[in-house]
């Protein structure tokens, strides 16, 4: 390992360096130069990373770093074909570190798990949907079966495989979201009546302050960072509120501007930069509330008649303010009065407020409390239904917000299923299926004996991996729908397929022709995707052609003609728009460049809201994390871990070992910690620690082995380190009020030293 500090600004030669490096890696270089100029054009493809939207603007190019490793990634050369899983078996495979798998190439031939010689061999695809047929109508129940979909498939195969996971008989969806942003959805629709957000991504065009909290778009979604920088040229003040100090949210250089390259500028984007303490954001926002009704008091601020016309619970909110002292928001923001007072009066003097934020607001405890205290905040002048103003959460892969739209819910609206009840003539289940966390206890519980998976890698991404490792064994049949081999690829079932399907960059050939499929990125604009580039898709088959061709032999005789759904997409936008509000004249609205407007009832002030208004909803602030769970030992110094990406990374695909941005090059297993809290434990950076939970006195034991400690800009009892890593630390029963999210950025751990002894 090496640590070098980075003293650069974010983007710039360092990633036209990095996207040049990937492209070569790609052993695809003449196809992949092509298929970075067609990303997020509106004749080619939806970049398969992030879910940041694009402005209609005439570009040449449309991609950024780290869409141009998931793009190189996908559209790689090299193919993983049956003489490699003849040669290496599945528990060798299971050694291997999670990018040796990914970084093997494509999937090229449908695979099934042969527990005997312990190896995967070739399966024919009609043999393989009558396996999974034959599993599923064995079942007792159709909710022994689960259903977890990734973020990344398209409008068209989610809206089939949930219309056919219904007419099998079970709303048992787990999925990505339940793992990110469920906070938001339910914070959301408790509050504004929609879990989405509320602006375009025109509205950052237009807003004199934006309140940037718990995400690093730097590595997360680096188009953001165009936006920001847009913003902070023409005056707009942008606020961080980070646990992190992180390089892209500080400074950045667009490597489009050439007057920048050229001449070594960049643009500060960070006009103040708070870190609060993990978890700390809620009580930073209630003292920005706070104050601000200590200023209303003296000079109006306040829209008093949006506050009567469009809310209710303004008095009781701004009493739990008042009750709330300054003592307790700093104890538990660990900022001071005096950066949060800064923060208020920037607020307060600015007549469009955007806030936005992240799974580092998303995954505590208090999630949805958190998100809830920041509408409050809004709410308070009128933040949400006028331009340049709102609410942003910014969803992570491209397509996790389509799928819900969708109907990829464990808990569906009866809007939806009364609407698919009368175009499919079929009753859906009515009741509350499993989510992410609910999935995992009933396999391993053997409540569900079927887990099928459309994309993903669902070993890695979830928490209490070992945990999660058994209840994907326990099962009888597991069904992976995937475009590379991974972790959970190498953690079969009894008996265990694995479906090779064609990517965003593929050319989608069916019946009628090359097919576009869509997607619906953080701003509630649905874009076309289609591939571009002819490559050896060997037999793979396209997610909704799989999916179909699950349904046909499962339901047998039924009245929905599957195959015929795949002959032509354009059929299955048809039964979307007579089923799914807003794709009304879905494949004529289509055609449209830059895509079109789903709409958003709060941005148009339509409170879809139990009293048809906005609400205040005032929460208590939060105990530490170090107060409601017991230590283990209470001599040692007990820390909070939150899991992390690095810039080599995407949710948990690796695509190398370094973190440029953080000065971290060539290892994954670090710890990053605080100068003052190396000094507490008396040691060194590069000295390596194992890393204990400490979920309370009868939890068993979580641990990982040998971190080297990384010496960062992070608060005193804070630290931070990669996932997946890091995930077998997050124990299952440990998640967010109403979200049922695994709080993996509030870990209470203790450290000992490598060689077992004690700090």
């Amino acid at each position: 390992m090496t640590v070098k500090k980075y003293h650069g600004s974010a983007g710039g030669w360092g990633a036209l360096a990095s996207t040049t490096k990937h492209l070569v890696k790609s052993e695809n270089v003449i196809r992949n130069i092509r298929n970075l100029l067609m990303t997020n054009q509106h004749d080619g493809f939806d970049c398969p990373g992030c879910a940041w939207g694009e402005l209609e603007e005439k570009r040449r190019f449309k991609f950024c770093e780290n869409g141009a490793k998931a793009v190189n990634w996908e559209a790689t050369a090299r193919r993983v074909r049956a003489d490699f899983f003849a040669t290496y078996p599945v528990s060798w495979l299971t050694k291997q570190s999670d990018y040796f798998l990914e970084e093997q190439g494509r999937l090229s031939e449908p695979l099934i798990y042969d527990a005997q010689s312990d190896h995967y061999r070739p399966i024919e695809w009609d043999q393989a949907f009558s396996l999974i047929a034959a599993h599923l109508q064995a079942l007792e129940d159709p909710n022994q079966a689960e259903f977890y979909t990734s973020g990344r498939a398209s409008n068209e195969a989610a809206y089939l495989y949930q219309l056919f996971v219904r007419r099998f008989g079970t709303n048992n969806f787990p999925d990505c979201s339940n793992m990110c942003h469920e906070a938001s959805g339910v914070a959301l629709k408790q509050t504004i009546g929609v879990g989405k957000g509320t602006v375009t991504l025109d509205d950052f065009e237009h807003a004199d302050a934006i309140f940037v909290f718990g995400q690093n778009p730097g590595t997360n979604h680096p188009r953001m960072l165009d936006t920001l920088r847009s913003a902070a040229k023409r005056g707009a003040k942008i606020l961080t509120f980070n646990n992190l100090k992180e390089r892209g949210l500080e400074r950045f250089t667009n490597p489009q501007a050439i007057n920048e390259m050229l001449t070594g500028g960049c643009t500060e984007l960070t006009h103040h930069y708070f870190t609060p303490k993990l978890g700390g954001d809620m009580a930073a926002v209630r003292g920005i509330s706070k104050a601000l009704v200590a200023m209303n008091k003296v000079t109006p601020i306040f829209d008093t008649e949006f506050i009567e016309q469009h809310t209710q619970g303004f008095d009781q909110y701004i009493e739990s303010v008042e009750k709330t002292s300054w003592e307790e928001i700093i104890e538990q923001s660990g900022l001071c009065q005096k950066e949060i007072e800064l923060a208020a009066n920037v607020f307060s003097k600015s007549q469009r407020v955007i806030l936005t934020w992240a799974m580092g607001i998303t995954q505590h405890h208090h999630s949805v409390a958190t998100i809830q205290e920041m509408t409050n905040l809004q709410l308070l002048t009128g933040q949400i239904g006028k331009k340049g103003a709102g609410v942003c959460p910014v969803r992570g892969h491209s397509n996790v917000q389509g799928d819900r739209t969708m109907g990829i819910d464990e808990k569906p609206p009866q809007k939806l299923l009364d609407a698919l009840e009368k175009e499919f003539s079929f009753k859906p289940p009515q009741g509350i299926g499993h989510n992410t966390v609910q999935s995992i206890k009933a396999m391993a519980e053997g409540d569900s004996k079927v887990f099928i998976a459309l994309g993903g890698n669902f070993a890695a991404a979830t928490p209490d991996t070992e945990l999660t490792k058994k209840a994907l064994s326990s099962c009888d049949l597991t069904v992976n729908i995937a475009t590379k081999l991974n972790r959970t690829h190498v953690t079969p079932g009894k008996t265990s397929l694995i479906l090779p399907c064609l990517g965003r960059t593929d050319v989608d050939m069916q019946k009628a022709g090359a097919q576009k499929v869509t997607v619906e990125d953080s701003f509630s604009m649905v874009h076309a995707s289609g591939g571009v580039v002819n490559s050896d898709t060997a037999n793979m088959r396209s997610e909704p052609a799989i999916i179909a061709g699950i349904a046909h032999a499962v339901l047998g005789k039924d009245p929905i003609d599957w195959q015929d759904l795949v002959t032509d997409y354009g059929k299955i936008r048809h039964h979307i728009a007579r089923t799914i509000p807003g794709f009304e004249n879905f494949n004529e609205r289509l055609k449209e460049p830059g895509g079109f407007y789903l709409g958003n009832s709060a941005a148009e002030r339509q409170w879809q809201t139990m009293t048809g208004k906005a609400q205040f909803i005032a929460h208590p602030l939060p105990e530490s994390i170090l107060k409601w769970q017991k230590p283990k030992q209470a001599k040692d110094p007990v820390f909070v871990l939150q899991t992390i990406r690095s810039h080599d990374q995407y949710n948990t695909t690796v695509y190398g070992f370094d973190d440029r941005y953080r000065g971290v090059f060539g290892e994954r297993k670090v710890l990053f910690i605080s100068p003052e809290d190396l000094n507490l434990i008396g040691m060194k950076s590069g000295e390596l620690v194992n890393i204990s939970a400490c979920w309370g006195e009868n939890e068993k034991q979580r641990k990982v082995t040998e971190f080297k400690l990384v010496s960062y800009d992070i608060p005193a009892g804070n630290l931070a380190a990669y996932f997946p890593e890091t995930n077998p630390l997050v124990a299952l029963d440990s998640y967010g009020e109403q979200s049922f999210t695994p709080i993996s950025k509030s870990i209470p751990v203790i450290l000992e030293k490598a060689s077992s002894l004690k700090i």
